[in-house]
């Protein structure tokens, strides 16, 4: 993963652009300070940048897995996504845009970024979800099952919605949080579209992908599947983006807590309206 992010061209960078402008506006619905506060690997150091306007804010660490430029607005450390060096409860807010789909084990980097807050500390993030380029997806399984007798992975399989909330209370974290915002963007053709795939350095890096060069005629046959199945009344071709966002605390005593099992001082049935419908 380090080679095909050093591979990144730009300036397709929408997607991380939308992420960093949502991340930020929801930290910002938090309305708490948060001193000590770490980027978990986002690409690029955009969201680096919006942080440092954040109030009370006197710590800003930047986890960057490719070797980046000094900054005086914040300490950049170089390293692994999923070995995170830092003491426990290093950190008040841990933030991470469009970085955890490519980690191994999402399960255990959401435990140590449990570990790294301190009590009462905020975890916000976003990654891609399971519905991001289905529509690409469909049409080189078609082609290659129709040329090729059989189809390769082309599209890393990305998490569902419907896991990530278990997956946060697994590692510790209370009050999570869960959902999505999926979104169209159109191209004039998939070529187009791969073409900004390669620039925002998201090729294919599945253990189970072909081995062979793309045959031309399977890519061919792709994009016309494709045009004849996504494509507008004006040509253009649509491609599905999910972003998957996810939150939670560290555990706190001051949180609230769900109420024990049994507990409740009246019937449900008390607290409902009951209407009166007569005899007969």
């Amino acid at each position: 993963m380090r080679l095909i992010r050093a591979r990144a061209e730009g300036p397709a960078v929408f997607l991380l652009e939308k992420a960093c402008e949502e991340l930020i506006e929801r930290l910002a619905a938090v309305m708490r300070p948060f001193e000590r506060v770490i980027d978990v690997a986002t690409p690029a150091d955009r969201l680096a940048h919006a942080l440092t306007g954040l109030p009370q804010q006197r710590q800003l660490t930047r986890l960057s897995v490719l070797p980046e430029p000094a900054s005086d607005k914040w300490n950049t450390v170089e390293g692994d996504t999923e070995l995170l060096r830092f003491g426990p409860q290093s950190f008040d807010l841990a933030v991470s845009a469009l970085a955890l789909h490519n980690v191994n084990d999402l399960p255990g980097v959401l435990v140590q970024i449990r570990r790294l807050l301190a009590p009462d500390g905020l975890f916000l993030g976003c990654m891609i979800g399971g519905q991001t380029l289905q529509e690409l997806r469909a049409a080189f399984a078609e082609a290659e099952t129709e040329i090729l007798g059989g189809a390769s992975p082309r599209v890393a399989p990305f998490a569902d919605l419907r896991d990530l909330g278990g997956l946060l209370q697994r590692a510790g974290f209370a009050l999570p949080v869960t959902d999505a915002d999926t979104f169209t963007v159109r191209y004039d053709t998939m070529f187009a579209l791969m073409a900004d795939l390669r620039a925002m350095g998201a090729t294919n890096t599945l253990v189970e992908r072909s081995r062979q060069f793309l045959r031309r005629n399977v890519l061919i046959r792709a994009a016309e599947i494709y045009a004849s199945r996504f494509s507008d009344s004006d040509g253009r071709v649509r491609a599905t983006f999910d972003i998957l966002w996810m939150s939670g605390w560290a555990p706190h005593e001051s949180q609230q807590k769900p109420l024990q099992p049994g507990s409740a001082k009246m019937r449900l049935a008390e607290a409902l309206p009951v209407k009166d419908y007569g005899e007969g």
